[in-house]
């Protein structure tokens, strides 16, 4: 699968039927060539008009399964919730 295949995907939390969004980015390992994360950009800020300072960073274990159109992950969102990498 492409990167720009799964970035159309939308992610979606099993352990609440919470919309995450869309994949963003990926975490890459660059020793074994490997992909360790999915990155999504977290909530709005005030309104959604002062844009994103965090963003989900979901480890590739806690995918359940990679379908057509979405991307289920069974995680606890709020802590994956990181500050965004500059």
């Amino acid at each position: 699968m492409r990167f720009s295949e799964l970035k159309q995907k939308e992610v979606i939390n099993c352990r609440n039927c919470e919309r995450l969004g869309f994949v963003c980015d990926i975490g890459i390992d660059v020793c074994n060539a490997c992909v360790i994360s999915l990155i999504i950009p977290g909530p709005c800020k005030i309104w959604g008009i002062l844009g994103r300072d965090q963003e989900y960073i979901i480890p590739w274990k806690c995918i359940r399964q990679i379908g057509d159109d979405v991307i289920l992950v069974d995680v606890d969102a709020d802590k994956l919730l990181a500050q965004c990498q500059e």
